[in-house]
């Protein structure tokens, strides 16, 4: 076969969402809101690891302070209320049960604030004075013989309808149901209904179509169809509303290996794959409609990907670092509109306010 028709042949078989990563990626000008969260001058954050945004633009922070003794056992989990100018408001749930280590944290379509616990284990849902209005979950009896961290056998022993193993976060399709990526250990997306019934579960631990390393981070569109982060397995799965695998989507935007620097510990291999990977996806979030497209993050190089929902990067911003504009490990996203993005930092201990200028 001549070379340029091998050539054809191969673009013609590649998926479209890698073939349009292979193109030019632009840079997208951005801006970092300098002071942005005004926290009372006793309180502080520890590492954040969510950030959401109700209808009335008001920011909602989960973050792993109010801690006291050792890491295992404590509580080190602290849901905190903005207004829109980062003003602070409230503490909500303070002192807890579910509380623990915190992972993520959500507002659904009726501004009902929802987190997720990974230490306990628990979903719980708030409503938008702050009250508990359901939970799902139970963290272990501290009475229990052989309480202690979850292991992490191989292969993991089986998983039981209405319990989870170290929980990620939750979205929702147009009918009220949530799915809850549950998480580091049982590696599957439950999904309950508007009034709490266990309905499924899907996927297992696992490389193929709809098997999930970590899933990490979950996502839905206004199709009602269901992003995953697939942190360990470095890709974005996308499922139908009952666990049907669509399709999936791999980041691959080129990066100067060589002056790129981690945010904490060893550079990962340049040929690396999991975790660690360039483009594998530690937090995804869709941005309301009509035009919808996904905003991602790796932790190395640290940065943040735009795409279709298609799969086509579109653009790319960021870098690791301290400073505002770098990032150290972002582990989740708020998207409320197409160039205003919130980012929760763990190495960093704060959300940034990013104002995306594209058309530049």
């Amino acid at each position: 076969m001549k070379p340029f028709a091998l050539a054809l042949t191969l673009c013609l078989a590649a998926p479209l969402s890698l073939f349009a990563q292979s193109q030019a990626v632009p840079e997208i000008p951005f801006d970092s809101v300098p002071n942005f969260l005004k926290l009372p001058p006793d309180m502080y954050l520890g590492e954040t690891a969510g950030v959401a945004v109700n209808s009335k633009g008001h920011v909602f922070v989960f973050s792993r302070s109010n801690t006291t003794g050792p890491a295992y056992g404590a509580s080190a989990a602290q849901l905190l209320e903005f207004a829109p100018d980062g003003t602070y408001i409230r503490e909500i749930g303070h002192n807890l049960y579910a509380w623990s280590f915190a992972h993520s944290v959500k507002v659904d379509h009726q501004d009902n604030i929802w987190v997720a616990d990974k230490g306990s284990d628990m979903v719980i849902e708030f409503n938008p004075a702050g009250r508990v209005k359901m939970v799902f979950g139970r963290k272990q009896e501290a009475a229990d013989e052989g309480t202690g961290p979850v292991k992490h056998v191989k292969p993991p022993l089986p998983p039981v309808d209405g319990l989870f193993r170290q929980v990620t976060d939750m979205t929702w399709d147009n009918d009220g149901n949530t799915y809850i990526s549950d998480g580091y250990i049982n590696s599957r997306v439950a999904k309950v209904d508007r009034n709490g019934k266990w309905l499924m579960s899907f996927g297992e631990p696992g490389s193929g179509p709809g098997q999930f390393n970590t899933p990490h981070s979950i996502a839905a569109d206004a199709a009602g169809n269901i992003y995953v982060a697939d942190r360990g397995n470095r890709r974005i799965q996308v499922f139908d509303d009952n666990g049907k695998f669509l399709r999936q989507i791999t980041i691959d935007v080129p990066f100067d290996y060589a002056g790129a620097t981690p945010a904490i510990g060893k550079k990962p291999a340049k040929d690396a794959t999991g975790t660690m990977a360039s483009g594998s996806p530690w937090a995804i979030c869709i941005t309301p409609g009509p035009h919808q497209v996904l905003y991602a993050s790796d932790a190395f190089p640290g940065r943040i990907y735009k795409l279709s929902l298609d799969g086509k990067v579109l653009g790319v911003l960021g870098e690791t670092g301290k400073q505002l504009k770098q990032f150290g490990w972002i582990h989740e996203i708020a998207c409320p509109s197409e160039n205003t993005l919130f980012v929760a930092e763990l190495l960093n201990w704060r959300v940034q306010k990013l104002e995306l200028h594209p058309q530049q």
